[in-house]
């Protein structure tokens, strides 16, 4: 018999259970911990949990909020439509609620491992229906799936039969570690990439790399920097707080890391990964614009991040959205994905519909 339950904090799940369902996934249950600590305003954690005999054999997080259209506008028309909430505070302003978070890179279902695709199919639709039907409760207008794979067909598919409405969201980057040193790794780019790559990177002896796991006395500063990357990105849905960034690094059981860039005694940029396994994921890359540029300094951090995926034995470095023409130059893989809406109201529903192609489609910060 299916049990599906939807609670407030992960604290109520057991964490080797949570695990079991998303092995090998960086973005684990400490990880999503660190996030519900971090106090992002704006944001309430829910997770739907589905349960077979009392054990968890499905999961998947998801959050509430209060999802303000005009931020996700382009150009001309989020200028438009922040003029008219200025009239009308609040008018495109819709209470949400989404499978996924804020903080991942792809909306993330667990399955127990002895569940075919058939079961995971019926686990699927009963995790959806319960978290809509909570939604309906909460109030929520609008029900999201937040950055679904395009490869996760089956997710895909019932959130189409469901009456969902897909917009696409920036394609995700990832470089397959599959050489023995950079210098093979140079040697796969074009002459043109490998020319420019050997350009870029002889700035190098005038930044000084470190690596951290404890950040406290730097804080205020990687903050700076990060509110000043954020700002050059035309589409952020979150804003991290110290908190997150403390609660990431210390409760990863060291597989967080944060590696600087300095300039003497100048911070310039800073860049948080985590890793699970035989994956190395870049979480947020911060950057002082104009310096930062001048020391080429996210090429600078590429390289870094590639170092570290050969020296750690990780095969897979997850490089995320933004900034796509770059990574593909750099020999990353792009993968699809998708967000899917549903309106409650028919009628709202086929106008955000005809609205979707004037929608941004995620975050990009100028490198």
């Amino acid at each position: 018999m299916r049990d599906v339950r939807i609670v407030e904090s992960l604290e109520a799940v057991d964490r080797g259970a949570w695990n079991r369902l998303f092995m090998g996934e960086p973005e684990d249950y400490d990880y999503l911990r660190a996030v519900e600590r971090a106090g992002l305003e704006g944001f309430r954690w829910r997770y739907v949990l589905g349960f077979a005999g009392g054990t968890l054999v499905a999961a998947a997080p998801a959050f509430l909020m209060d999802y303000a259209l005009e931020t996700t506008l382009d150009g001309g028309w989020r200028r438009w439509a922040e003029r008219l909430t200025r009239l009308v505070p609040g008018l495109l302003t819709l209470k949400a609620g989404c499978i996924g978070s804020p903080c991942t890179e792809r909306a993330l279902f667990g399955w127990a491992p002895h569940l075919d695709a058939e079961a995971r199919g019926a686990w699927l639709r009963g995790l959806l229906g319960a978290f809509e039907a909570r939604c309906r409760a909460e109030g929520c207008a609008v029900v999201a799936l937040k950055d679904v794979a395009a490869a996760d067909g089956v997710l895909c598919a019932d959130a189409r039969e469901r009456g969902y409405t897909s917009v696409a969201s920036q394609p995700s980057a990832d470089l397959p570690i599959d050489f023995p040193d950079l210098h093979a790794y140079a040697a796969r780019l074009s002459p043109g990439a490998r020319k420019d790559m050997r350009r870029k990177l002889r700035v190098q002896d005038r930044v000084r790399v470190e690596l951290r796991r404890e950040i406290d006395d730097v804080l205020p500063r990687v903050m700076g920097l990060y509110a000043e990357t954020r700002a050059r990105a035309d589409l952020a849905l979150e804003t991290l707080t110290p908190d997150y960034f403390r609660a990431v690094l210390a409760q990863m059981d060291g597989r967080a890391t944060m590696v600087l860039y300095w300039q003497g005694e100048d911070l310039l940029a800073a860049n948080l990964l985590i890793a699970q396994g035989e994956t190395l994921i870049d979480k947020y890359f911060c950057m002082e614009a104009v310096r930062g540029r001048a020391l080429n300094l996210y090429f600078l951090s590429w390289f870094t991040n590639v170092r570290l995926c050969l020296e750690t034995g990780c095969t897979r470095y997850v490089a995320g959205q933004a900034a796509e023409d770059i990574k593909r130059r750099l020999g990353s893989r792009l993968s699809g994905s998708a967000h899917y809406f549903r309106h409650r109201n028919r009628l709202c529903h086929a106008l955000l519909t005809l609205a979707a192609p004037l929608f941004a489609t995620g975050p990009e910060a100028a490198a």
